[in-house]
């Protein structure tokens, strides 16, 4: 059901987005993938590694947190793949500290690239998307759900996502366009592993399931939103977390 439908995943050069846009590509998806000149090297080696399974490929640097490069973006996935079908808003950065220690600059980039960016890259997409009756699908966080200690900013962030999602699945509804957003809970990336080892393990007392989850097991639900047999989902916020937030 994915097969040549063309795949925009932000922040795409390692980690969650990484493991998503591999998912796609064996699946038979077209895929655009995102992010920005620091990461060039690693979308090249991606890119490489998704052509082998002969799917069309690109790449396409762009800071989310910026309109005008979006709206770029946007312009030269029309031109080389004609269309989009799906978007997957993953790109997103930490800036961890306690409020109190927190400067405007440590909140505003996360608000711009984790928020804006959604809202900038939905924007600039929005009307190839309406076109082909596309999904929109946004990664939010249980931290949006629930908060966290040093993360006054990225909670705002994703909690944001989780309103916008909502908001926009009821605009844009009518045109046959489905928003839905992911709440992961602690997912092995790089980002994890360099936790401390009793903040691990304190977490996988607090999960159900009693371990942190894999980016494989993210890419699988964002395919399954992706696909015609979730037509009927749209403005969902949907936790994969082990149970963490039970």
């Amino acid at each position: 059901m994915l097969k040549d439908k063309v795949v925009l995943i932000t922040g795409s050069s390692q980690g969650i987005g990484r493991a998503i846009a591999l998912r796609f590509a064996s699946l038979g998806s077209q895929i655009a993938l995102n992010d920005i000149h620091a990461q060039e090297e690693n979308l090249k080696s991606l890119k490489q590694e998704i052509e082998k399974q002969g799917v069309k490929v690109g790449y396409f640097l762009a800071d989310v947190s910026k309109i005008e490069q979006t709206e770029k973006m946007a312009q030269d996935i029309q031109k080389e793949f004609g269309k989009l079908d799906v978007l997957v808003n993953n790109a997103g950065i930490c800036k961890d500290k306690t409020f109190a220690k927190m400067t405007k600059e440590e909140w505003q980039q996360v608000i711009d690239v984790d928020l804006t960016g959604v809202f900038n890259c939905t924007k600039s997409s929005l009307p190839m998307l309406i076109q082909n009756q596309g999904k929109i699908i946004n990664l939010s966080s249980v931290v949006g759900q629930r908060g966290n200690f040093g993360q006054t900013n990225y909670a705002a962030a994703k909690a944001g996502i989780i309103g916008l999602t909502k908001a926009l699945a009821k605009e844009v509804g009518r045109f046959g366009v489905t928003v839905n957003a992911i709440a992961p809970g602690f997912i092995e990336t790089q980002l994890t592993q360099n936790l401390p080892e009793e903040l691990k393990t304190m977490v996988k007392k607090m999960t159900a399931l009693g371990r942190f989850g894999k980016p494989e097991e993210i890419a699988d639900l964002v395919t399954f939103l992706a696909s015609d047999k979730a037509n009927f989902i749209t403005g969902a916020v949907i936790n994969i977390d082990g149970g963490l937030s039970i």
